[in-house]
């Protein structure tokens, strides 16, 4: 297990690495900058894939762009369109629901406080935190599948709970990093340190890594 000191290190080192390899650092859901719409993205998204959210809130938006009509929408109709993405019914009320919830208590904004955010229905740390980096530009660790994975196989935490990765990686990164560096990890995921067939040989983070050096021991595979 590596000291602290040795996981900031090697943190600032991963930072600047994906950076130079990443440097827009997209969120990969395509919410055109308005905070109500990566909101209702956040929640569609949870065990579903980026890229099906997108298609489907290009329907979703043109048949409800925007709080008012998604609060006053029949659940039934939100069901029918968010259905690819999975769980629809839960996330269909969550959407109708909280939408209202922020005309109402919110005055029409979307909060900008982990605290407020937790009480919106199904608003966690994870979509909490994507409102908070990518809209008010606020220090936040959104630990996803991606986050968790790589951080894990860079040593940083030692552990596969979102919250508990969140809080191990706060210290290591610099407040200013933490959002974009949580989006090049998402990148990175998918075009190197894939869950089940990562490639190693081209890997940049690779002497770093604890599951390669394991790996070459012969006592663990990635």
């Amino acid at each position: 297990m590596l000291s602290k000191k040795e996981k900031k290190i090697r943190a600032k080192k991963a930072v600047e690495i994906l950076k130079e390899k990443y440097p827009s650092a997209e969120c990969a859901l395509q919410y055109d900058g308005d905070p109500w719409r990566l909101l209702v993205m956040g929640r569609l998204s949870a065990q579903c894939t980026d890229a099906r959210v997108n298609i489907v809130c290009e329907e979703l938006f043109r048949r409800f762009p925007d709080m008012e009509s998604m609060a006053n929408a029949p659940v039934g109709e939100i069901e029918k369109l968010v259905y690819s993405c999975g769980f629809y019914k839960v996330k269909a009320q969550n959407l109708k629901d909280f939408s209202a919830i922020i005309l109402e208590r919110f005055g029409g904004r979307v909060p900008d406080t982990m605290e407020d955010l937790l009480t919106l229905p199904g608003v966690g740390r994870k979509i909490a935190n994507l409102i908070l980096g990518d809209i008010y530009k606020k220090p936040a660790i959104v630990a996803d599948t991606h986050c968790i994975r790589i951080s894990n196989r860079l040593g940083l935490c030692e552990n596969k709970t979102p919250e508990k990765v969140e809080m191990a990686l706060i210290p290591l990164v610099e407040p200013q990093e933490q959002a974009d560096f949580c989006h090049r990890l998402v990148w990175f995921g998918r075009d190197v340190c894939d869950a089940k067939k990562p490639k190693c040989a081209e890997c940049p983070l690779r002497d770093d890594c604890e599951e390669v050096k394991l790996r070459g021991k012969g006592e663990k595979k990635c």
